[in-house]
């Protein structure tokens, strides 16, 4: 691994810490969050397919520029990446509903941070790292990949609540069922565990940084949700918590 390469995956859990520490005293203004004040918007929709994008295509770009592009392992680890950011790309902005706008401050950061995050991981499993056909009966891939599909597959349920709340008109309501029982935010939850299934089935440092950046990310706002939930409805489940059944 190269000093260059080294120094960019911890310029990205740098990142994470730094969002950590500001989405404590900030909540990120999209979504329900969404607010004035944050400069010129984009249609909710445009925001999230431009944005997310780059992780999808700039990746496979990255990807077939490596020298191992043709081996079993990084082709499956290849088709996983895949499995969540072409649906995350170009599936779900035209899910959305209504006519929410996002800051275009809020875009450009993502695209930034997806520009660095899909060269990490791309280079990673084409180029830098070792997978044998044997690494798909070593213990992480065993583990990870099954724990990266359970995090998708909880992801997309989750989504997939929400948007049919909207659907059934009336604006924001409560969500029920499946882990909603314990949960606000399944949908983070899900996809936190879906990228730490990717860092221990690739057993990469790009993988780690990824990881760690999303719990970042994603807590902080989990618990700003649980607290808007609780704002407006008083009927709001007492025992549910925001991301981690009976915990946090």
């Amino acid at each position: 691994m190269s000093g260059s390469y080294a120094l960019l995956v911890l310029v990205e859990i740098g990142l994470a810490v730094a969002t950590a520490v500001g989405l404590l005293f900030i909540t990120a203004p999209y979504g329900r969050h969404g607010r004035v004040g944050w400069g010129p918007t984009v249609p909710a929709r445009v925001g999230w397919l431009v944005m997310e994008a780059p992780a999808s295509l700039l990746f496979l770009g990255v990807y077939l520029a490596g020298e191992r592009r043709a081996e079993l392992v990084p082709l499956i680890l290849l088709g996983l990446w895949q499995l969540h950011y072409v649906q995350r790309s170009f599936v779900y902005p035209f899910l959305l509903r209504g006519g929410a706008r996002m800051p275009l401050s809020i875009m450009a950061m993502a695209i930034a941070f997806n520009v660095l995050n899909a060269y990490l991981n791309a280079k990673w499993i084409s180029s830098l790292g070792d997978y044998p056909v044997g690494w798909l009966t070593d213990p992480r891939f065993l583990l990870g990949a099954p724990v990266f599909l359970a995090g998708l597959s909880v992801n997309l349920w989750a989504d997939r609540k929400l948007r049919g709340l909207r659907a059934a008109g009336g604006g924001y309501r409560i969500p029920r069922g499946g882990l909603y029982r314990w949960v606000s935010c399944p949908n983070y939850l899900g996809e936190i565990v879906e990228w730490f299934g990717w860092a221990l089935a690739t057993w990469s440092p790009a993988g780690l940084a990824f990881a760690l950046y999303t719990t970042a990310n994603l807590a902080p706002r989990a618990v700003s949700n649980h607290r808007w939930y609780h704002d407006r409805f008083p009927d709001y489940p007492p025992q549910r918590r925001a991301l981690i059944p009976f915990l946090v």
